[in-house]
């Protein structure tokens, strides 16, 4: 039975009429059982079978003419205007193959009065429901983009609707064959290495994964972020979109995306013997090495330290292999050979080498590691920070420390600081939390701190993971993208997350105490400083804002001042090694500035006044405070008396004082940090997890921790040469701790959960 409407309807599929049953040229029906045309009539509507009572224009049409037709496919023909379009579009199915891919979230050009426009799909469904038709024209909803908003019709509302939201005259609604996905299925011939290639299952992918996708011929680089088993699409991290804007993201079916390290193997990497049993019997004692190992080889000039990137057989050579990234410059190639390829890394940093001649990396304690931050051991729970005395051996070198990804170095500087040396803040490692927090912690403990402390590296993977369980909790839509704030960060794992206990309790002078985890140091724009000490700068923000410490802290955080839209306010910054907190406690006994006995009064008067010390607060006993305001420009001070602890003995006045233990840097948006890792002036390491970049789109981000001996010397110059110094002719770093310092961090040295 054929209806007019040409598309038939039953209740197992959908049929549509082939090729053969139709005249294209003139658009008129003919029978496959006829001898010539019959009146001139649409070509291609649907109907349901529920109707065909309701029909007065039935045909008969023999079965063989009929071809299978899905739903979703109907449903998208349906959306084109004419019956001669549906047919086209159906016998030559490529941009319905493509449709049928899409997803919201998709990247894709919408057809706009003949321009083709960059946006991304937002909504695909019916713009109206049927009435008496079971199915109904299925719609793409395109939100423009870029130097394309502005061009379109809507803000995703349809006849008073809203399907989705956009800004105005940046919405479109388009049928399926006006909409072309930008991440596509390679052409065989614009990648020799998909010969032969399957596609990948989603289930094969992990988040962390570097992966390489399409856009036409050309193939560009990035990290799965998120996957979408229902939808099957893979959410990816780029580190520069189309627009060439560092970090973003783009939604790729799972069919566009390949594994790097597959699309990298030709045939006879594909045939490689990595695991392969005999390698255990080659390697003996060494057997755990694989591919991703660190491993180190002898040169004639000495030891050289690389990645094993392949292992298996040369042509013409019987031996086990392995194929190898070195750090440095020393390689003869770029993963091939005999103009073969067997993996791919820059010019002069790939060695093949036999595999028995590979050692486990020695600058590494407890085994080997990979880049994809896994261990050959068991996954730990808690290690302690790294001693001093270990420093340069496990934590210095490239390939150190935290690696960068996509405007991540915010998190990776704050997180190298608080984590590497010091162990201030490890009860948010341990403490119970709510369930639903727990993979996050267990993300922070085992994927990044323990293998900090215990390998000296942390893949970007790992802080992506981090990242990725961040924003899926709903704390921000960028997190996998935008660069933020560390103390933006800081707060939400300390506060929202893992709901620590604030380490800072201020007192206002009226009694009144409030908790923080950090500080914000303010500063009268007007006031008399020109090389301030963190510690003076401290001392004034509590002296302006009139507060006190009710408590020791553990850990105190402190941010430098800002100026409107200058950053910094002070040209240089000289970071104190110590931060003496005794006169801003709120109730504790205090010495005298002039002859060191008990202090009795506070004269908040006498703060500016450089006469007795050089510490803002003046504190006195009751002897020294009489003499002091007998002077003419003092007498009409008003003194207020100090509180002492109940029961204290006078024998004794202790310091209170904080040690500093890392400083983080900021200049143009790029955020580096300095650790100080012991007790000796020298005892600074300089951490920069994007220091280098190995390749371009393709790449990876080569993470740097160096010793920073220079900054020595102007830790201890003269007040009035560090003032002369040119920031730009500072030795070595030094320019970046005492001209860039954005935020310091002090510990209590009573106060560690590894003693």
């Amino acid at each position: 039975m054929f209806r007019e409407n040409g598309l038939l309807c039953s209740h197992t599929s959908l049929s549509l009429l082939s090729e053969d049953a139709y005249d294209l040229s003139n658009e008129t029906k003919v029978s496959a059982s006829s001898n010539g045309p019959q009146e001139q009539e649409p070509l291609f509507h649907h109907y349901c079978n529920d109707c065909l009572a309701c029909s007065t224009l039935d045909r008969n049409v023999p079965l063989e003419v009929l071809e299978p037709l899905t739903q979703q496919q109907a449903e998208y023909l349906l959306a084109l205007e004419t019956p001669k379009e549906r047919l086209e579009e159906f016998i030559q199915p490529k941009n319905l193959k493509q449709a049928e891919d899409l997803v919201q979230g998709c990247e894709v050009r919408v057809e706009q009065n003949g321009e083709w426009l960059k946006g991304v799909v937002r909504y695909i469904g019916r713009l109206k429901e049927p009435v008496i038709d079971p199915i109904a024209g299925v719609y793409f909803g395109v939100e423009l983009q870029g130097e394309d908003r502005g061009k379109g019709e809507n803000d995703g509302t349809y006849r008073l609707k809203t399907f989705f939201t956009c800004q105005k005259n940046c919405g479109i609604f388009a049928p399926f064959n006006r909409i072309n996905p930008v991440h596509t299925k390679p052409s065989g011939l614009c990648h020799a290495s998909l010969s032969g290639l399957p596609e990948t299952p989603i289930e094969k992918f992990s988040v962390g994964d570097r992966v390489v996708y399409f856009i036409g011929s050309e193939h560009r680089h990035g990290m799965v972020v998120k996957l979408d088993e229902e939808k099957g699409t893979v959410l990816i991290s780029t580190e520069r979109d189309e627009n060439g804007r560092d970090g973003g993201e783009t939604v790729v079916s799972v069919k566009y995306v390949y594994k790097e390290d597959d699309l990298n193997k030709d045939e006879t990497e594909r045939m490689d013997t990595s695991e392969s049993p005999e390698i255990a019997v080659a390697l003996g004692s060494n057997a755990g090495i694989s591919k991703n190992s660190m491993v180190e080889v002898n040169l004639g000039k000495g030891p050289a330290y690389g990645t094993v990137r392949w292992i298996g057989c040369l042509p013409g050579k019987p031996e086990l292999m392995a194929g190898l990234e070195l750090e440095e410059d020393c390689g003869v190639n770029d993963g091939t050979f005999k103009n073969h390829r067997f993996f791919t890394c820059p010019p002069k940093r790939g060695l093949f080498v036999k595999l028995t001649s590979c050692q486990p990396d020695a600058r590494f304690l407890g085994g080997h590691f990979s880049h994809d931050g896994v261990g050959a051991s068991a996954v730990q729970d808690s290690v302690p920070p790294i001693r001093s005395e270990d420093v340069l051996k496990v934590l210095t070198g490239r390939m150190k420390g935290i690696q960068g990804h996509c405007n991540s170095c915010y998190m990776d500087s704050a997180l190298f600081s608080l984590f590497s040396c010091s162990s201030v803040l490890d009860s948010l490692l341990f403490k119970v939390t709510k369930q639903n927090e727990e993979p996050i912690q267990k993300t922070l403990r085992r994927d990044i701190v323990c293998p900090l402390r215990s390998e000296g590296f942390v893949a970007n993977r790992s802080v992506m993971k981090l990242r990725q369980q961040l924003q899926d909790r709903g704390h921000s839509p960028s997190y996998t993208t935008d660069e933020k704030d560390p103390e933006e960060f800081l707060t939400l794992i300390m506060q929202d997350i893992l709901s620590l206990e604030p380490p800072l309790k201020l007192q206002t002078f009226g009694g009144k105490v409030e908790s923080s985890y950090f500080y914000q140091i303010f500063v009268d724009y007007n006031n008399s400083l020109v090389l301030p000490t963190v510690q003076q700068l401290l001392e004034q923000s509590f002296y302006n804002s009139g507060l006190r410490l009710a408590e020791v802290p553990s850990c105190l955080i402190l941010t430098m001042p800002r100026s409107g839209k200058k950053f910094k306010m002070f040209s240089k910054i000289i970071p104190s090694l110590e931060l003496d907190i005794t006169a801003l406690l709120s109730n504790g006994p205090q010495q005298c500035v002039v002859c060191g006995q008990l202090a009795h009064v506070e004269c908040t008067e006498c703060f500016g006044d450089p006469v007795f010390s050089s510490t803002g607060f003046k504190l006195f006993c009751d002897t020294c405070s009489a003499q002091v305001h007998l002077h003419p420009c003092r007498q009409f001070h008003k003194p207020t008396t100090l509180g002492l602890p109940e029961g204290f003995l006078p024998a004794h006045i202790p310091r209170e004082k904080l040690e500093l233990f890392a400083v983080l840097c900021i200049e143009t948006s790029h955020y580096v940090s300095f650790v100080k890792h012991g007790p000796k002036t020298a005892d600074w390491i300089f951490f920069d997890s994007m220091a280098d970049r190995m390749g371009d789109q393709d790449g990876y981000n080569v993470p740097q921790v160096k010793e920073c001996p220079e900054v020595v010397r102007y830790l201890t110059m003269p007040l009035a040469e560090l003032a002369a110094q040119v920031p730009r002719e500072m030795e070595g770093v030094a320019k970046r701790l005492f001209c860039d310092g954005y935020m310091y961090m002090y510990r209590s040295p009573s106060m560690a959960l590894y003693r």
